[in-house]
């Protein structure tokens, strides 16, 4: 049975006023909450499959780099069920950096973006952008669920739970 203790749980997040602050405050809440999950989490569980899909927290993690980058970055991603395998030789620790420098990147570029109804600017020629609107709330939903697989997979663990 799992040894770890409960964590204590952190409330939503103060935001300022505007939809826009918002949706890029429990983006951000979200973002840590996945990233801590996964950064206190020792080899090999971190990268151990606790269910049937193969799912694991430094997949996760490793998936969700790719998602920021193709969203808010114009990155490509040629095989989207890879991006759910961190690589061998890819610490915690080189995984959670890239995660978090990848939400930096992707910040400074909603730094220059004031209308939610105009299209994200993302360097991909011949390719429509959605709005920044759609790939907040996209990014909130997918963030979001897999914060979620990371609850379930960390208590599988070590019975560790909260945000």
């Amino acid at each position: 049975m799992p040894t770890g203790s409960p964590r204590r749980d952190t409330p939503p997040p103060r935001t300022g006023p505007t939809e826009a602050d918002v949706l890029r405050g429990f983006l951000d809440h979200l973002r840590d909450a996945i990233a801590t999950k996964v950064e206190d989490t020792p080899e090999p569980q971190v990268r151990t499959a606790q269910v049937p899909s193969g799912t694991n927290l430094l997949g996760l993690l490793n998936h969700l780099v790719s998602v920021e980058s193709a969203t808010f970055l114009g990155g490509r991603v040629a095989d989207w069920q890879a991006t759910f395998h961190a690589s061998p030789q890819d610490s915690v620790a080189e995984v959670v950096a890239r995660y978090r420098a990848v939400t930096v990147r992707a910040n400074a570029v909603l730094d220059e973006c004031a209308d939610l109804s105009a299209p994200l600017p993302r360097p991909r020629p011949n390719s429509p952008a959605p709005s920044l609107r759609w790939a907040l709330t996209h990014l909130i939903e997918e963030t979001g669920r897999h914060a979620g697989h990371a609850d379930i997979l960390r208590e599988l663990i070590d019975g560790t739970t909260g945000r």
